[in-house]
């Protein structure tokens, strides 16, 4: 009996997060303010890890939670900086753009949800023949020793941007 509402208890939690998911991504969609855009954005991402955590990956949900989720701040500076001032009135949709939006969008579906159907899905303990290569602690080791340059050049390419931003940003608004 406790099996069966501790399952009943997951069943809920999982559909909790797909849900979270999808109206992050409704948020990241549908209004017209970019702010509310963003905001979405981080929740549907939010809810992608939640995602990654039932699928028994902790250490790729943590990474989504620390990259994407935090690289959400860059992209609200970006946002703010470089958009138009929110009092501003904002112009009509064009329907023909929202219509190739949707047809874009509806391709793109068919071809991945054809891609999952078609593909023979193998449990990772099949297809991985050294578990130990895809450990956390080999992925961790990797991460900072191997690849510490490519962090390092990342981090450097952000930085320029930022800068770029403010400045961009700070020049357009002197002209206006």
């Amino acid at each position: 009996m406790e099996t069966f509402s501790l399952n009943i208890i997951m069943q809920a939690a999982f559909w909790g997060v797909v849900a979270l998911t999808i109206a992050g991504a409704a948020i990241a969609i549908f209004p017209r303010n970019i702010l509310y855009n963003v905001l979405g954005l981080a929740l549907a991402l939010t809810g992608i890890a939640g995602l990654y955590n039932f699928l028994g990956s902790f250490f790729i949900a943590l990474m989504q939670l620390l990259i994407y989720v935090g690289a959400i701040c860059i992209a609200i500076v970006f946002a703010i900086m470089l958009s138009r001032p929110l009092h501003l009135e904002t112009p009509p949709r064009a329907v023909p753009k929202v219509a190739m939006g949707l047809t874009a969008s509806a391709i793109f579906f068919v071809a991945a949800v054809s891609v999952a159907l078609k593909t023979n899905w193998v449990p990772s303990a099949q297809r991985v023949a050294d578990e130990s290569l895809w450990s956390v602690e080999s992925i961790g080791h990797a991460l900072l020793t191997r690849y510490e340059l490519v962090f390092e050049v990342i981090s450097l390419v952000l930085l320029v941007a930022i800068i770029g931003a403010v400045i961009t940003a700070g020049f357009s608004r002197r002209l206006s």
